[in-house]
């Protein structure tokens, strides 16, 4: 039997979890699926658990002064109805899983599943996200890229809890997000894409890409991006073939049950041409 924890306040969350080191548990919904045995038999946690989906501290989803700001356990269900939340992540939210899974599962928890398929990343990623991680001995702001360090795999110490996820709201002429999979919804990614484009005049102010599923963690390259920022929109197709190349050594997808490696770079490569020379005009 797995000794489980219900703290009523963050503070004594904290507290728990710096001395056991207990799972923290929001929804469950990536939990349920990694600690699973089979039909009919109970979760193996290899550890203690902690529920923290209860905690008013981590339910929290606002925007001030152009910062939004999302508890770790805010539901997808509640992001994807908040007035403020960007398209592009409402849109990536709206595709996870089936309306159960909406209800229950968190940004927070999908952000620590560390899964490199996870819907959510590359809209974050191109958003500019950071995380608040905190203990007992204060907390430490990192951003979302730094968080991976591989597949299932952050630099979340054993004595922290993600508590918050925030960006600044973006402003942007275009943006685009696609999720490549077996089904619509409700199925896991074979490539994930999400990009921002800012023109102004006939230039190139900006542009963000982030790919999902094609490698160890999310795909997003600023030194790539920054070949296009301040270019002429006429001149990115002639930038093209030498952009796609150097994506091409940044996208390392593997062959599993669900695509193989080549499909998933050659789909990867063709959405970041079609976005970019789609709207340089």
């Amino acid at each position: 039997m797995v000794k489980t924890y219900h703290p009523q306040t963050l503070t004594e969350a904290l507290k728990i979890r710096n001395e056991t080191h207990a799972l923290p548990y929001a929804g469950g919904t990536d939990l349920m699926v990694r600690y699973r045995q089979g039909p009919g038999l109970v979760p193996a946690f290899d550890r203690e658990v902690m529920f923290i989906g209860h905690l008013p501290e981590l339910t929290k989803l606002q925007e001030k002064n152009g910062e939004f700001a999302i508890g770790a356990c805010v539901p997808y269900r509640e992001i994807i109805h908040h007035r403020h939340t960007p398209e592009i992540l409402r849109k990536a939210c709206s595709l996870i899983g089936a309306p159960a899974v909406q209800n229950l599962g968190t940004m927070g928890g999908n952000i620590c599943n560390a899964s490199p398929a996870g819907d959510t990343l590359p809209p974050l990623a191109i958003l500019d996200t950071h995380l608040t991680l905190q203990s007992v001995s204060g907390e430490r702001q990192v951003s979302l890229l730094s968080f991976f360090t591989g597949p299932g795999k952050t630099i979340l110490r054993d004595d922290e809890l993600l508590i918050g996820i925030h960006f600044r709201l973006p402003h942007f002429t275009a943006e685009g997000y696609r999720k490549v999979g077996t089904r619509k919804a409700n199925a896991l990614s074979k490539v994930a894409f999400a990009a921002f484009m800012l023109k102004e005049k006939d230039m190139l102010a900006d542009i963000r890409i982030a790919l999902g599923a094609v490698a160890p963690t999310v795909v997003r390259s600023r030194e790539l991006e920054n070949r296009l920022i301040g270019q002429p929109l006429t001149d990115l197709a002639n930038l093209m073939p030498d952009l796609l190349e150097s994506y091409g050594t940044l996208i390392q997808p593997i062959t599993d049950q669900r695509s193989d490696a080549n499909y998933r770079k050659t789909v990867s490569l063709n959405l970041i041409e079609n976005f970019v020379l789609k709207e340089e005009s």
